[in-house]
This record gives C-alpha cells, structure tokens and sequence, in this order.
C-alpha cells in the first residue's frame, strides 16, 4: 500500500475517488473549497461541477443518486444551510447510489460569518454523519459512507473542520473501487414526497435509525482506548489529536460516528473511569447526550464553547483544571495583521466613491466585505449570501424613498448568481428605487479564482456559456443597467449619484478582473 502526504481536502477527494464517486457538486466556500478541485484535477473519471450554490449542488447530487451513481456534495458549513432545503427531505427519499454530503464546520471562523455546529444538522434530520479526525480518516471514512449509504438507504454527511481539512499527514492510497451505475427504478413513493408518500418514508427514517445505531455500536468508528482509568477523556474529530497530545495515559473514547451516537459504549466507558470529562469544539454536543444518559462528566465548564480548540487549551482545562472563562486565548501572541483588500483591488475604487458619497451600504459576502474596515469603513451590514439586496429592500420599506436616495446594496459576481437573483427579483416586484451595485471581478475570488456561471469556464477547465449579467438583470425587470470600469472613478462617481436619484431600480455593473486572476 502505497502513502502520499495530503491535506485533510485532498484526502476526501481521495476517498471519494477510491469508492467509485461518479458525480461530484459544490460551491468553493472555505474551508471545503480544494475538495472539488482536487476531484478535478486529480480524478478526471469523477464528473465535477461547481453549483450556482449548494442547493443546487445537493440536488445535482440528489440527481445522480437516484440514477444510480455514487455521489458527492461538498460545501462549508453555512453552505448546509443553503442546501437544507433539500437535505431534510433527501433523509426522507434515500438513495440509490450512495450519497455523500461533506460539510467543513469552521470553529474560531477563520474565513467565515460564524461558527455554528453543523452535528446539529446530523440530528434534526437525523442522519448519520461521521467525524474524521485526520487526513487519514477523512480518506477512510468517506470511503466508508458511500457504503454506509447504500447499506441503510441513508444519504451520509462526513463533517470535517478547519485543522482537519486544511492539515497535512500522511494517507494509505488503496485500490479504487469500479464505477458502476446502479439500475434507475421508477419508484414515485420513494422518491416524490407528497404527503401521502412522506408519513409512510417518516416511519422508514425511525426504522433505519434504529439499525444506524446498532451499527455505531458495533463498527468500530467509535472506539475505547483503555489507559489509566482515572481519567477518561469522550472527544471527537482534532479534538481527540490534542487529547492524544496533552493526556496520553488517559483512557479516551473516541467519537468517529457523532451521529446517532452509542449509548452502550458511552456507558461502558462513563462506567469504568473515575474521572469524566469531555473535549469537544464548539457546542456541548457529546456532552449533553452524555448528561441525557445519566452521567455527569466535565465539559463546556472547562473547556470554551466559543473559538476552536488548541492543546494548550485542553491542557491547561484538564490538567491544571482553569475554568473556561479564565483560559488564556493563543490567538493573537504576535502583532495582529488584519485582513485587507489586495492593493489595486477593484473593489477599492468602489468603496472609495461609496466612502466620499456617504452612503450606507448593505453588504454581502465576499473579498469586498472587507471594506468594512479601515480605511474604507464602508460597509454597514452583512449577514449571508445574497441578503445585501433583500435588506436593502427592507430599508426603503421602513425609512422610505427618500432615505434609500442614501443607500446602495453591493453583491459580487459570483455571489449575485448563487443567491442574489431572487431578491433583485423582488426589489423590482415589490417596487422599490433602490439601486444595487454588482462587483464584477470575473472571479470567486474570496475562495481562490474559482469559476462560476458567469465567467465562461466550467471546473474541468471546459469553455462554455458565459452568463450574461446585464441582460439577466434586464429580464428581472431592471430598466436602468449601467456598466462601468471603477477604476475611471470619476466616472464612476457619476453614475452612482445618477443612479440613486432614479425613481425606479437600477444595477450598477462594477466590471474589472481582479488584479490576481490570469
């Protein structure tokens, strides 16, 4: 058996390709983002697609699925949220070839808007998800869920995080399995969930979860290290590297399958040691099913619900016992060097204008979001995709048309196709005057040049139709489109002070390629 030192992205990539994934979709979001291109790059028989968004990943995958190839939907934690939708009545309909959702949970937000804890989704929609915590597992156990899938008629959710899926370590290459398509059976009952169809799939779904945790019990994902028995330590994912790192003589349980979680083991395990405790990032989510089974072991008390995990921290909670809120951070020893927009950023130019006008500015997610901070102070809400816009209608709604005079929505190019349409859509509909702007920069820069529907280019490297933005926001019934080089910033200014004083919508095409994209 052949090694090869990977990261935690590539890993997956690998795993997928070793379990004979023949559809491969997603939405570059860090820290998921070097999954797909891997696929590509390294995989040529997987066909991969970046998605306008991840709803339309997951269905792509959905797709795939029900035609009987294995397949794999790739996106960061917020991306879930995108794609949720889908997800909770995919768990209803099952598979065909396995499905395999893999999700990269972001602790500390490092390049995101939050750090929410997506083994919450595992349970609401109660599917089962696994929770590797090295590149090697992250190869193994994504190996593993095309057949778990296939096995329970589950789609599978693999969770990564950041150190996860951004480390390097070294990974078994075994041999690839054949891709073979499974026969396509009309099966409406299984597969269209009209209500009369869904009550019947609902008692499916609590019949497999039983099975599913039976198998938690047994596969060996979850497993007990025995030590010493004073200490016993439940972790999960890069946790458990650091509990290795910092506790080696205490017995640890090893969580691989964080849902739907093994009683039995849990208790065994709580039953042997003196002391229980239980390291996890984020949400006390091991340990309050912990707590819900009788025990009472020592967590969120000594260990930070916010920010990710260091071994210094698990160190200095479980050997030296500090409380949580008294834990030094390791962030930030050295002199902090705050994000910015690259010199020459066409964006720059935007903001600059936006600055002098004082406008405010309804935001989105992308390179630009930084404009909200020096020296630019240009940007006064953000909250996910696409909500730039549909704020900026709720703006003219309570302040009125003369102060949205005052106001503009900014969105990317990238960003405006995955979630931006629909409420453009309804700033026209529900007749508002606001102007929004579009930066343009040929690229999914924030995530590291992707393409997207509008650049021309498909993943695989393949020329095709380039989305035309200005007639698309013709058609949702802009009249006023303008587009305009923002780097002739008196231009620029121009036609922005003509803009927000139409008494209709108007779009604004910022267009020049960013200064890093070939």
């Amino acid at each position: 058996m052949h090694k090869k030192i990977m990261l935690g992205n590539e890993a997956v990539a690998r795993g997928a390709y070793e379990a004979g994934c023949m559809v491969a979709a997603g939405y570059p979001g860090t820290p998921s983002t070097e999954i797909l291109e891997s696929v590509a790059a390294n995989y040529r028989g997987i066909k991969a697609q970046w998605s306008p968004n991840e709803k339309v990943a997951l269905d792509v995958v959905a797709g795939a699925s029900v035609a009987g190839a294995r397949a794999m939907a790739a996106m960061k934690h917020v991306g879930l949220n995108v794609a949720a939708d889908s997800l909770f009545t995919l768990s209803y309909t099952g598979v065909n070839g396995g499905m395999v959702i893999v999700n990269a949970d972001d602790p500390g937000a490092w390049s995101s808007q939050n750090e929410q804890d997506n083994r919450h989704y595992a349970r609401a929609a109660k599917l089962p998800m696994l929770d590797p915590s090295s590149p090697e597992e992250a190869r193994q156990f994504t190996r593993m869920a095309f057949d778990i899938s296939e096995q329970f008629d589950r789609p599978v959710i693999v969770r990564i995080t950041t150190r996860v899926a951004h480390s390097q370590g070294a990974v078994n290459l075994e041999e690839p399995k054949k891709a073979k398509l499974k026969p396509f059976e009309r099966n409406p009952k299984k597969y269209v969930m009209i209500p009369a169809h869904a009550r019947p799939r609902h008692l499916f779904v609590e019949e497999q979860a039983k099975k599913l945790k039976e198998y938690s019990e047994t596969s060996g994902l979850n497993r007990i290290e025995w030590n010493s028995r004073s200490t016993g330590i439940i972790t999960n994912g890069i946790a458990y590297q650091y509990v290795k790192e910092v506790c080696p003589d205490a017995s640890i349980l090893k969580i691989g399958m964080v849902w739907p979680l093994p009683d039995k083991l849990i208790c065994e395990f709580c039953n042997n040691v003196d002391e229980l405790y239980v390291v996890e990032e984020l949400d006390p989510f091991i340990e309050d099913y912990t707590r819900a089974l009788g025990y009472k072991p020592r967590g969120k008390e000594i260990i930070p619900i916010c920010g990710e995990l260091t071994p210094e921290i698990v160190d200095m909670a479980i050997n030296q016992k500090v409380p949580g809120n008294k834990i030094p951070s390791y962030y930030g020893k050295l002199p902090g060097r705050p994000p910015a927009l690259c010199k020459g950023c066409p964006h720059g130019y935007v903001f600059n204008v936006l600055k002098k006008l004082d406008l405010n500015v309804n935001g989105d997610i992308g390179c630009y979001t930084l404009a909200v901070l020096p020296p630019y102070s240009a940007m006064h809400t953000q909250t996910c995709m696409g909500a730039g816009i549909g704020m900026h209608v709720g703006f003219e709604k309570a302040r009125g048309e003369d102060f949205i005079k005052k106001t503009v929505a900014v969105i990317g190019d990238s960003t405006f196709v995955h979630s931006g349409i629909a409420p453009l859509i309804d700033l026209v509909y529900n007749k508002c005057h606001g102007t929004v702007i579009i930066l343009d920069n040929r690229a999914t820069a924030m995530t590291g040049h992707q393409d997207h529907p509008a650049t021309g280019r498909t993943l695989m490297g393949e020329e095709t139709h380039e989305l035309d933005l200005e007639l698309l926001a013709k058609a949702c019934g802009v009249r006023r489109v303008r587009k305009v080089d923002p780097k002739d910033v008196e231009t620029f200014e121009r036609v922005v002070k003509e803009e927000i004083e139409a008494k209709e919508p108007s779009v604004i095409i910022s267009l020049r390629k960013c200064i890093l994209k070939r």
